[in-house]
């Protein structure tokens, strides 16, 4: 996955799961402030990545990054996420918290951690 699909599944991820806005995430891998937000109502999800200047968003289990125009399935199931980047073709699992996402990207083989700040 780029850096930035992963850093939009955690911030979805996160709105779905917590259920609060999220207004911005700390990549820990680039060690930098993502200015990305999202909102959920319901399964429908709008965000915004303010670093690309693009919108991303759609309801369950489908989002849509209108930057790399590919679609994320999302699919939750308690704290957990999981889905499937059709970019890079590859799958991934999120563990949600009040305020961190821990996001295992198959493909690269790696664990990749966000902090997320809420409104």
């Amino acid at each position: 996955m780029f850096p930035h699909t992963r850093a939009m599944v955690a911030a979805a991820a996160h709105a779905f799961i917590v259920g609060k806005k999220v207004a911005g995430v700390y990549d820990h891998a680039a060690a930098r402030h993502l200015r990305i937000a999202a909102e959920c109502r319901g399964e429908h999800l709008q965000g915004f990545d303010g670093d690309r200047q693009v919108k991303f968003g759609g309801t369950l289990p489908e989002l849509y990054d209108s930057g790399d125009r590919i679609f994320v399935t999302l699919e939750i199931d308690g704290t957990t996420a999981r889905g499937y980047d059709r970019g890079s073709s590859g799958a991934y699992t999120a563990e949600v918290t009040e305020r961190v996402v821990q996001l295992y990207d198959h493909g690269q083989g790696a664990w990749f951690a966000f902090d997320v700040q809420v409104v």
